[in-house]
């Protein structure tokens, strides 16, 4: 393939900013061009470029339909995508989004909001954390669910797309509301709080994405937790899709401190094509670090990418106790290609910490198993996974019955989010 050096947009997911991957745009931007361009791409720096199948890009619709028709499905049946440029450049350098502001789960139990963000038409609305959703412009949830429109039902990421929801409250309320969807922030830190228990003074931060206004806001969270003293970190990436390495690695290190400064924090590998990109990204030594003898994090099958590099990366050199359920299951990153007005992110290396591990394709399982309970707010210390985290932090343990992976109820496979969608976790 004929390369020249051009500007790429944000590398995405677990991948480093800073890396450029470069290959020329495509000779067209008609549909069988950008097919074409993919199939280039895909089988030069795709992880597993010796598995794509030998099929015609001409005979697809879209970039989009050849990409799902090539991916190693073994491994990659949600982590390669294509998404718009604006919708990148949105997320990482803003962490904006265009939706209607608002995550949700999807259990036998129905759609429940899980998250609102302020100043978004849900927050507008009048949704929040624990309502059950229970109707998209009159189709009831489980028949959306029935007959696999639960994605599509909430319309296309485009400013203007308007839904009509109804909701049941906590409070047993039934409203409804039309939404619009416009341009929404997410708050990288949602919440930053410091609980006594037992004699300990124990932080917590609710941490959201891994993008680029993430590291002022950690800075500023890590500032405020040195100031009270705290003898315990419980990090709570229970809806956190991903984002930067270069975020990551900030974060492991104001939470590994001395421990960490200079040791590996993961290392890149390639496919035998690209070998040359394969490097070692070393922990830094931000002035602002914790002293902490171990991290609690609690997470969700919604914490996937960076937020288990995290727990991967920090595991060498300090206990990491795992709370709630089990995490996504993504060992793997990708680089963002900008082309035409889209961007490719093909898995392009996996990422592997200081002893070598970095196969973690089903997920790291809890310590302590917690429900996620959407029937208390966030930060309220008597919500189920937060209060097992607090009970770990004073006695050292789990508490009775929640040792070791339990069986909790299973997300279904149509809230497993895919590529793009896995990562902002929002609609």
């Amino acid at each position: 393939m004929r390369r020249s050096v051009v500007r790429t947009v944000l590398s995405l997911v677990i991948t480093s900013a800073t890396a450029q991957v470069a290959y020329a745009q495509p000779a067209s931007c008609t549909t069988v061009g950008q097919n074409l361009y993919v199939r280039d791409v895909m089988t030069d720096l795709y992880l597993w470029y010796a598995e794509i199948p030998d099929l015609d890009p001409a005979l697809f619709d879209s970039p989009e339909a050849y990409l799902e028709a090539v991916r190693y499905r073994p491994l990659d049946s949600t982590f390669s995508y294509i998404t718009s440029r604006a919708a990148s450049e949105a997320f990482f350098s803003n962490s904006q989004f265009i939706g209607f502001g608002l995550s949700t789960s999807l259990t036998s139990a129905g759609m429940r909001v899980l998250q609102v963000f302020p100043e978004s038409p849900a927050e507008e609305a009048g949704l929040s954390r624990g309502d059950r959703i229970e109707a998209l412009d009159g189709v009831a949830i489980p028949e959306l669910v029935a007959t696999g429109r639960i994605d599509e039902a909430f319309g296309p990421s485009e400013e203007g797309v308007a839904v009509e929801v109804a909701w049941l409250t906590l409070a047993g309320e039934r409203r409804s509301a039309r939404l619009v969807k416009r341009l929404v922030t997410i708050p990288t830190v949602s919440l930053t709080r410091v609980y006594e228990v037992d004699g300990r003074r124990v932080g917590y931060i609710f941490f959201r994405n891994f993008v680029e206004p993430s590291t002022e806001a950690l800075d500023a969270a890590f500032n405020d937790l040195n100031a009270a003293g705290i003898d315990d970190l419980v990090l709570d990436l229970r809806y956190n899709g991903g984002g930067l390495v270069q975020v990551a690695r900030h974060l492991g290190s104001l939470i590994g401190g001395v421990r960490t400064r200079g040791q590996v924090f993961a290392e890149y590998f390639h496919n035998d094509k690209n070998a040359f990109r394969n490097r070692t990204l070393r922990f830094e030594d931000p002035p602002n670090a914790g002293v902490l003898q171990r991290l609690i994090v609690i997470t969700t099958r919604a914490s996937a990418s960076a937020s288990e590099l995290i727990i991967n990366a920090l595991r060498p050199f300090m206990p990491v106790v795992v709370i709630g359920d089990r995490t996504y299951g993504k060992p793997v990153g990708q680089y963002a290609i900008g082309f035409c007005d889209k961007l490719l992110a093909p898995v392009a290396f996996v990422l592997r910490n200081a002893v070598g591990d970095g196969s973690y394709f089903d997920g790291f399982p809890p310590d302590c198993a917690a429900p996620d309970d959407a029937d208390r707010q966030l930060g309220d210390p008597a919500e189920a996974s937060l209060r097992e985290a607090l009970t770990f932090a004073a006695t050292g343990a789990c508490s009775p019955g929640a040792r070791g992976l339990q069986r909790l109820e299973p997300a279904r496979e149509a809230q497993r989010l895919r590529g793009w969608r896995a990562l902002v976790n929002a609609y």
